[in-house]
C-alpha cells in the first residue's frame, strides 16, 4: 500500500494560533510545516455529531478539524498551562475493525475524517435499530456498526464521498513516510493490534507500541508526544487504552479515539480516580470509548482577512 503525499497540508496550515476568548486555542508553536496563518478554535456539545457540525462549519471548505496526530503534535509543541493539556479531545480519526477480501481481520485507522466525516453518518448510527441482527446501528459496547460496502471501501481508501485517500500498511508507516497527506490510513493486522496492553503502560512500552505509532502519525512523533507528557510530572506511567479484546472482530465496526486531559495532569498514572473512566479523567490515550456522547474538536481555519474586534477598548 502506498500512496503519494503532497496535498493540501502544504498550503493551509499556518504559523500561530491566535489567543482570544476562552474557546479559541493559543499554541505558540507551528502546529504545521507551511507558510500560512490559521485560527484555531474549541468546538465543545453535548452530543457528538453537534460538535462535528460546528467544528466543520468553522473550518470550511480551506481549513480542517484536527486528527489524532494533529492533536498530539500540537501538544507536544505548547505549554503545559495551554488549554490543550488541561482537558479532553475527540479526534477526527477512527479506527475500523473490517475483513480483508480473504477473510484476515485487520484495523483501519483513517486520521482526518474517514466513514464518519460527518455528522449525518453519526446520527445514522444513532437512530438505527439497536436489534442485535440489525447490520447498522451500535454494537454492544456502542461502537458503530459500519456496512460491508463501507468495510471494503475504507480498507481500499476509498470515501464516501468518493474521494480516494493515501493508505499505508503498518510496517511501511513504522518505517516512516516521507512526506505524509493530510488525510491518510493505516492497515494493521488485528491480533498485532490487540496485543498492545490495555491500560497505564510505561513510556518505553508506548515508545514502540503500534497502536500508539499509529495515533501519534509515526514513530518520531509518538516518542515526541511521550516525552513531553512524561516531563510534566516526572510520572513513568501512561494510559493507552484499545477495544479489541472485548469486541466481535466478525462485526464490521468504527470507533473514534479520544485524547484525555485535566486541569493539571492530575493523576495521570491512574491512581485515585475512582473508576477512572470519567470525562475529567488524566486516562492518556482513548480507543475504546463510546461512540455516543459529548464531542470537544479543534477546528482550524485561514486566518480572516478581516480584523477583528478582539483588541478593541470597548470600556467608556
Amino acid at each position: 500500500m502506498n500512496g503519494k503525499a503532497l496535498t493540501r497540508r502544504q498550503a493551509m496550515c499556518g504559523a500561530t494560533v491566535a489567543v482570544a476568548a476562552p474557546m479559541v486555542l493559543g499554541v505558540t508553536a507551528p502546529l504545521f510545516a507551511a507558510p500560512r496563518q490559521t485560527q484555531a478554535t474549541i468546538v465543545f456539545e453535548p452530543h457528538i455529531p453537534s460538535a462535528l457540525r460546528r467544528a466543520l462549519n468553522f473550518a470550511g471548505p480551506k481549513g480542517f478539524v484536527a486528527s489524532m496526530p494533529q492533536l498530539m503534535h500540537a501538544r507536544a509543541k505548547a505549554s503545559y498551562e495551554n488549554i490543550i493539556w488541561n482537558t479532553w479531545f475527540t479526534a477526527n480519526s477512527e479506527e475500523s475493525v473490517v475483513k480483508t477480501p480473504k477473510g484476515h481481520t485487520v484495523v483501519v485507522a483513517v486520521h482526518g475524517g474517514g466513514i464518519f466525516s460527518n455528522p449525518e453518518r453519526f446520527e445514522m448510527s444513532y437512530h438505527a435499530s439497536l436489534e442485535h441482527d440489525n447490520g447498522e446501528g451500535l454494537t454492544g459496547q456502542t461502537a458503530a456498526k459500519i456496512t460491508s460496502k463501507e468495510a471494503r471501501d475504507i480498507l481500499e481508501g476509498r470515501l464516501p464521498n468518493g474521494d480516494q485517500i493515501s493508505m499505508y500498511s503498518y510496517s511501511d508507516f513504522r518505517n516512516g513516510i516521507d512526506v505524509l497527506p493530510m488525510r491518510y490510513g493505516v492497515v494493521i493486522d488485528f491480533d498485532l493490534a490487540r496485543k498492545s496492553k490495555r491500560g497505564y503502560e510505561s513510556f518505553d512500552a508506548l515508545a514502540e507500541d503500534p497502536n500508539m505509532i499509529i495515533r501519534a502519525g509515526g514513530t518520531e512523533q509518538n516518542v515526541a508526544y511521550l516525552e513531553k507528557f512524561r516531563r510534566r510530572h516526572g510520572t513513568q506511567l501512561m494510559g493507552n487504552w484499545h477495544p479489541y479484546n472485548r469486541i466481535d472482530p466478525d462485526q464490521p465496526q468504527t470507533r473514534v479515539p479520544f485524547l484525555a486531559g485535566n486541569r493539571g495532569g492530575v493523576e495521570s498514572e491512574g491512581k485515585n480516580q475512582g473508576l477512572g473512566w470519567g470525562y475529567d479523567a488524566e486516562y492518556g490515550m482513548g480507543g475504546d470509548a463510546s461512540m455516543v456522547g459529548m464531542g470537544r474538536y479543534i477546528a482550524v481555519a485561514p486566518k480572516s482577512e478581516f480584523i477583528g474586534v478582539d483588541k478593541l477598548d470597548f470600556v467608556i
